[in-house]
């Protein structure tokens, strides 16, 4: 995926001849730790895009790169031509949300409280009209949504795992960054939700250009509802396209590592026990 860094400002994001490693766990201990990317240089254009690959493909350091939340050791990466180890944090959130990966939030407020001052204080500035082009404004259109009526009175650290779900996607979309990075954000919700929030999160990205990078476990909901996908495989080589050119069964083979019949619904294992799933088959 070795790219030349563009001028073009459709351009969203470019990764200029990256290293990025994590720290050793014990600092104490000089090992020699393999960099998660190396030399990596890509563009890739905005839009609804789903990251897909096995687990520690690097899908979730990725988007921390791209979103500003972590920085390479060498090179550049430019997320809407702004270089991110240049950017204040307030500058950095109006570029790009995030939503990490188990999420949670220790506060007695309640749900209908938090969501109105992430609405207030955001881009939006409390005041933009329902996407569905309906006379209602953003803020109730993603309650109703998101079923979130219910919950509206309650202390946001009382809540299930799947309604903090709900409501963490709720506060990215009301905040209104130009762009949000979503890493597993669906891993705790029913299918109807998924379906229900996967497709309203399409028309928001269309309707109000904001792009929308998600991780997601499940392969039949990235061939349905993105525009695109990103797809890694265990070497960090990627390829990108729409979901019928790039989630073949060959590709799908060579991310991990067993045939693309078994993926179905279990994508969530990690390689390892997807090849015992295998290796006990042929027995």
């Amino acid at each position: 995926m070795e790219q030349e860094k563009s001028t073009d400002q459709q351009d969203f994001i470019t990764f200029q001849d990256i290293t990025f490693a994590y720290p050793p766990v014990d600092e104490e201990e000089e090992v020699a730790v393999k960099p998660i990317f190396h030399h990596f240089t890509a563009t890739l254009p905005g839009g609804f895009v789903s990251l897909v690959g096995p687990n520690a493909s690097g899908k979730s350091t990725f988007m921390l790169l791209a979103a500003g939340r972590l920085l390479p050791q060498q090179g550049k990466i430019f997320l809407l031509g702004k270089d991110t180890s240049q950017l204040t944090e307030e500058a950095r959130d109006v570029l790009a949300s995030f939503i990490y990966q188990n999420m949670e939030f220790d506060t007695e407020e309640p749900v209908a409280q938090l969501l109105q001052q992430v609405y207030q204080q955001g881009t939006f500035e409390g005041n933009r009209q329902s996407i569905h082009g309906q006379a209602k404004d953003l803020l109730k259109e993603i309650t109703e949504v998101l079923e979130l009526d219910e919950l509206n009175e309650k202390p946001l650290r009382t809540l299930s795992k799947g309604q903090m779900q709900r409501v963490i996607l709720a506060f990215s979309l009301l905040y209104g960054s130009k762009s949000i990075f979503m890493d597993e954000p669906l891993f705790a919700l029913e299918n109807a939700h998924k379906h229900k929030i996967l497709g309203y999160i399409k028309d928001y990205c269309h309707q109000l250009g904001i792009t929308v990078y998600i991780s997601m476990h499940e392969l039949e909901l990235s061939r349905m509802y993105p525009d695109n996908v990103l797809l890694f495989y265990p070497n960090r080589d990627m390829d990108f396209g729409s979901p019928d050119e790039i989630l073949t069964p060959q590709a799908l083979e060579k991310a991990y590592g067993v045939p693309a019949a078994m993926l179905k619904d279990a994508e969530s294992l990690t390689r390892k026990n997807l090849k015992e799933q295998y290796e006990n088959q042929s027995v």
